[in-house]
């Protein structure tokens, strides 16, 4: 794996000192998908050809901020240290996080190159088809690279990445997860969506039910899957386990209760409060149910166990 480094940058850009010659691969990469990882392992064949470092041109926050209100609290496939992660799993060896700003929302496309880009000292450029830099509504695009580097970098432009027909896309796995179908969104993003967490107490009711639960309070920025039951590994310490998860408002024992994410962790009794641990959404079992009694919610919990090892005994 690479050390990549991470580097912050602000609009206008002041007393940076300018890098070595590099490819710089461009976009938000929101869940580093498969299609981002088509722009990645380009650019990184085009940087061993030339023999210069790997570099991302990436934005913090998500540039939705300087033209829409937001309705939620902003959330993200892949946060910036996992973003890190993983390009550093994919070769990148400079990450620079522009802070997206009103400011740089005005940009047009050639001040944007001549003040951002030309600071990066690109010997080429590589990025989506679809990818757009600068201000809305003016030639930002792909089309139009060319013509604002006058022949000062190579510009090289991935086509559309389709996965039996359909267009690979951030949104379209964000969409993917709030209908809680993770083995969708696993097939766009080339390996299993993962969120984080601590785990905190609860009101330890499935301990009362048989089937004790690690409730996990998970950060605000990471995308949770929609309401529903799932098949999961989580990572307590160093080790991966598996477990049936719930996202939902436990119905069963009232109304208009807050949404919660709770584990079971099959074959483990360890007490793990404040633990912190990962969690890969593997396969989704079933809806969110209110159950007329508590045995018949027992009964459900025995078949969501034996559907969980099912599930990953098949995968073996």
């Amino acid at each position: 794996m690479t050390m990549t480094e991470l580097i912050r940058l602000h609009y206008p850009i002041l007393d940076f000192k300018k890098p070595v010659q590099q490819v710089v691969a461009m976009g938000f990469f929101d869940g580093v998908h498969r299609g981002h990882q088509a722009v990645l392992a380009r650019a990184k064949a085009e940087a061993e050809k030339q023999g210069v470092p790997l570099a991302v041109l990436t934005y913090d926050p998500h540039p939705i901020v300087a033209f829409q209100t937001l309705k939620q609290p902003l959330r993200y496939l892949t946060p910036l240290a996992k973003k890190k992660s993983i390009m550093s799993q994919l070769g990148v060896d400079r990450v620079y996080v522009m802070q997206f700003t009103s400011k740089l929302a005005k940009l047009g496309g050639q001040q944007f190159v001549d003040e951002v880009v030309m600071q990066l000292n690109p010997v080429t450029v590589v990025a989506g088809f679809d990818h757009l830099y600068g201000a809305a509504g003016t030639d930002s695009d792909m089309l139009h690279l060319a013509t604002y580097a006058t022949n000062r970098f190579d510009v090289v432009t991935v086509s559309e990445f389709d996965d039996y027909n359909q267009k690979v896309s951030s949104s379209t796995i964000r969409s993917m997860l709030d209908q809680g179908n993770v083995d969708g969104a696993t097939q766009q993003l080339g390996r299993i969506h993962s969120t984080s967490g601590i785990v905190v107490h609860g009101e330890a009711r499935g301990r009362e039910l048989g089937f004790p639960t690690a409730n996990i309070q998970t950060p605000e920025k990471e995308w949770l899957p929609g309401i529903g039951i799932y098949a999961v590994k989580i990572k307590v310490y160093d080790t991966w386990y598996l477990g049936m998860a719930s996202i939902g408002r436990n119905v069963t024992f009232g109304d208009a209760r807050p949404i919660t994410v709770e584990i079971n962790i099959l074959d483990y009794q360890e007490e793990i409060y404040g633990e912190f641990v990962q969690i890969q959404w593997c396969h989704y079992l079933r809806g969110e149910v209110k159950f007329e009694n508590v045995q018949s919610l027992i009964d459900q919990l025995n078949e969501d166990a034996r559907q969980t090892r099912h599930y990953f005994n098949a995968k073996l």
